[in-house]
């Protein structure tokens, strides 16, 4: 049975998504830098303010997706029954294997809309760049916060972003992902024999 408490979070959450759906796709048809905030209200049926109360800014409304995986790398890491590196390792591979969009691996049409309009708006790869760091972080604290850590964190964020990187430009140059795949997991694999083991 649903309580008005879950009732509430739900149409909360259904608003939330609803708002960033209608900015994007304004964002996607005209530019972000063309769209106002008081065009997203108006396309979403909403006053500046309530979309504010969701979304502190603008660049909010496009990165929420990816601020949906905030501090994965973390949790992984303190949930994980096997040495840090392994786990990071194993839920990358698993994450190609799914072509979750966070590794590139997804030739979607509106994924590749979306990871285009991210990399192709100063804006948003400022703030794109505020959420690695701060991923960084957080992994650095899960590995102990000492030097080592944070080095260590420093690698395997860099290697994330590389092979997610060099996946996405692949498919953004034409490669299906599934032909993709074999050389994604190829260079994954090498990528990760290069770190240390933590």
């Amino acid at each position: 049975m649903i309580t008005v408490t879950g009732l509430r979070e739900r149409k909360k959450q259904q608003t939330h998504d609803a708002l960033s759906e209608a900015a994007i796709a304004l964002f996607l048809k005209r530019g972000f830098d063309e769209v106002s905030v008081a065009d997203i209200a108006e396309a979403a049926n909403v006053s500046k303010p309530t979309l504010f109360k969701y979304f502190p800014t603008k660049q909010d409304l496009v990165l929420h997706r990816i601020a949906d995986h905030r501090h994965e790398s973390a949790r992984v890491v303190a949930t994980a029954a096997v040495p840090p590196v392994q786990a990071l390792r194993e839920h990358f591979m698993a994450g190609l294997t799914a072509r979750d969009p966070v590794t590139g691996l997804n030739d979607h049409p509106q994924v590749l809309a979306y990871y285009k309009l991210v990399f192709g708006t100063p804006a948003l790869t400022t703030r794109l760049h505020q959420f690695m760091d701060d991923d960084q972080h957080a992994l650095a604290t899960a590995l102990g916060g000492d030097l080592a850590g944070e080095l260590l964190a420093a690698q395997t964020v860099s290697v994330q972003r590389v092979l997610s990187r060099r996946n996405w430009e692949a498919i953004e140059a034409g490669q299906r992902a599934a032909d993709r795949y074999l050389d994604a997991v190829t260079e994954a694999e090498i990528a990760f024999d290069g770190l240390p083991l933590g």
